[in-house]
């Protein structure tokens, strides 16, 4: 078993199929295929289990899957550290980061290190708080921001300040810039939030329902939308409102289109967390950025 197998192995596996593979690989399939079959063969069980058009994990795959990804996001540091052991304000910093915090502080982060260190390529990806970790884990990220904490012992995360999130609402909505008695005045309105994920109790809709329960009300509804702009035009247009970050709707709060609804008692935040894998290389680079996020998130 050798590090091209299991590069090959993570890569059927991310894609879900051998020809995707071969296209991120830029090799033929029958090469990825028999590369498949000879690892198959030396370990003597089965690695993926067919499902419709697509390869899924067998058991055996999942059991293995860890282990790869370990090995080869420990290949790219070796990388890493070669590259910054010839000149240390040059090659590249991966970053994953949730799209609602790539607001006006991270663009100062970037435009602060790409003027310092202008030789350094930032590479910038968005992706949900579980696929950041994931992207760090594999190494395919060197750093994620993220919301909620990450109890994976291969992941490291620091603290940055917690994002504080307000009830957001149309310009002419009738409470409007107002301050209501308590949560229990907006049992009616037609609340929107983004999908809710299995056992998310850190979501927006768990948040506010946690809140409607402590007054005894369980009947509240939820319109699922899963897109943070889609979020600010329907509450824009007056379709309902929302618990979002209050960085999210500063410019549209600015121009007047969407207020926020204050409630007397409410206060709720969503935490922040930066990520790293664990006893991963960090390049000077990468040390330079993080040392930006903290100072300014």
């Amino acid at each position: 078993m050798d590090s091209d197998a299991l590069i090959t192995f993570l890569a059927v596996h991310q894609v879900g199929g051998i020809s995707k593979a071969a296209i991120k690989l830029r090799r033929s399939q029958p090469a990825i295929s028999r590369r498949i079959a000879l690892l198959e063969q030396q370990l003597k069980v089965p690695l993926f289990d067919r499902i419709g058009s697509g390869l899924a994990l067998s058991e055996a795959g999942r059991i293995l899957l860890p282990f790869a990804e370990r090995l080869v996001a420990t290949l790219k540091d070796a990388g890493d550290a070669m590259t910054s052991f010839h000149k240390a304000e040059t090659g590249s910093v991966s970053v994953a980061v949730v799209g609602t915090l790539a607001d006006l502080k991270l663009t100062k982060v970037l435009k602060r290190f790409q003027l310092e260190t202008p030789d350094v390529q930032i590479k910038l990806q968005t992706a949900t708080s579980a696929d950041v970790s994931a992207l760090v884990r594999r190494g395919e990220a060197t750093i994620g921001l993220r919301y909620l904490n990450d109890p994976s012992p291969e992941v490291e995360s620091r603290d940055l300040k917690p994002e504080a999130l307000v009830i957001a609402c149309s310009a002419d909505h009738p409470t409007a810039g107002r301050r209501v008695s308590s949560i229990a005045a907006l049992r009616h309105e037609r609340w929107l939030a983004f999908p809710r994920r299995p056992g998310g109790r850190d979501d927006a809709e768990a948040i506010i329902a946690a809140h409607f329960t402590t007054h005894n009300i369980f009947d509240v509804a939820f319109t699922p939308v899963d897109s943070l702009t889609a979020h600010k035009r329907l509450i824009e247009a007056g379709y309902g409102i929302a618990l979002l970050a209050d960085s999210a709707i500063r410019e549209e709060r600015a121009r007047g289109s969407i207020a926020v609804i204050s409630v007397r008692g409410f206060k709720a935040t969503n935490p922040v967390k930066l990520v790293t894998r664990k006893d991963g290389y960090l390049s000077p680079a990468s040390r330079r950025f993080i040392k930006y996020v903290m100072s300014e998130f």
